[in-house]
């Protein structure tokens, strides 16, 4: 074990793992994350928290995890490269380590310009791959960055990365993926896919290139509450890929949501069946409470016990 989480635990054993997402409030109340907490306890290996997502300021994503870890939740704090630089991204590895975090997602974040400090410094001392591969080299290696030792407490952390298969070039991005496996991506979790048959085609690659072997693939499902919601992210989120048929079956709807959470379970059954997919992580924006309705639904409950 690397790090000894459930999340590790149960993707190790075969099992289809199941990770949600918790965004923390954009401000100090402890109680807004603890009430969406409860909605993740028990259906899901582990959830996100998100850090600063979408460039908004928003709760410290590491003290999020921890008050999520005081409610029995199993944490994937999420690490962006845009804001700190590699003294305080290794501080914030030690310190979540240090608060009981077992699962750390590395990702570049969403460029500033579109949150609400469109005026502040990005910094990106390191990338994502050069964050997964310094993570991996505090935990197996037990060295900072900059070659110091560390002497003990080393932080052990089951080290994840995302991975979009709708970008262009098409083919680039199972390169992309194959050099986060290399620098040391433990799991991997994808885009908000739409777009199955697209999906199912870079999956094929995947599995050609043997990457479904070096790190757990997990499927990124976002259920939505409207045709709104489809045509927004269609027209002003780059990288995701939506088909014009899913737009016009949510217009159609009588219960746009009631058809949201039908679209995502033909979604989870159709992705448990591909080749080399070991796990789902749901994201339902902004709609934590539909998260067991949808496990529920798609017979992923209750989920397996692991030693």
């Amino acid at each position: 074990m690397k790090s000894g989480s459930k999340l590790e635990k149960v993707l190790t054993a075969g099992e289809f793992a199941v990770t949600a997402e918790l965004g923390p409030p954009p401000n100090s109340n402890a109680e807004a994350v603890i009430k969406k907490a409860k909605h993740s306890l028990g259906v899901a290996e582990a959830v996100n928290i998100t850090d600063n997502q979408t460039a908004i300021v928003r709760m410290s994503s590491i003290a999020a995890a921890a008050i999520a870890i005081q409610q029995g939740l199993e944490p994937v704090a999420q690490m962006v490269c845009r804001d700190r630089n590699r003294i305080a991204m290794q501080s914030d590895v030690l310190g979540a380590a240090a608060l009981g975090v077992k699962n750390l997602l590395c990702l570049s974040g969403d460029h500033q310009c579109f949150g609400n400090h469109p005026e502040a410094k990005n910094v990106y001392c390191v990338d994502s791959m050069q964050l997964i591969a310094m993570v991996k080299q505090m935990r197996d290696e037990k060295k900072f960055i900059s070659g110091d030792p560390i002497k003990e407490y080393e932080p052990r952390l089951f080290i994840g990365a995302v991975a979009n298969p709708f970008a262009d070039p098409f083919e680039f991005r199972v390169m992309r993926l194959a050099k986060k496996i290399e620098a040391g991506a433990d799991f991997i979790q994808t885009q908000c896919i739409f777009d199955l048959d697209r999906f199912e085609e870079w999956m094929k690659l995947v599995v050609e290139q043997g990457l479904h072997k070096k790190a757990y693939i997990m499927a990124g499902i976002t259920p939505v509450r409207s045709s709104r919601a489809l045509k927004y992210m269609k027209a002003e989120v780059a990288g995701i890929t939506i088909p014009d048929a899913l737009i016009e079956r949510m217009d159609g709807a009588d219960d746009p949501k009631e058809e949201g959470v039908k679209i995502a379970c033909e979604m989870i059954e159709r992705v448990k069946g591909i080749e080399g997919v070991s796990g789902l992580h749901l994201m339902p924006i902004g709609w934590e409470s539909i998260t067991p309705v949808i496990l529920e639904k798609a017979g992923l409950l209750p989920r397996p016990e692991v030693d």
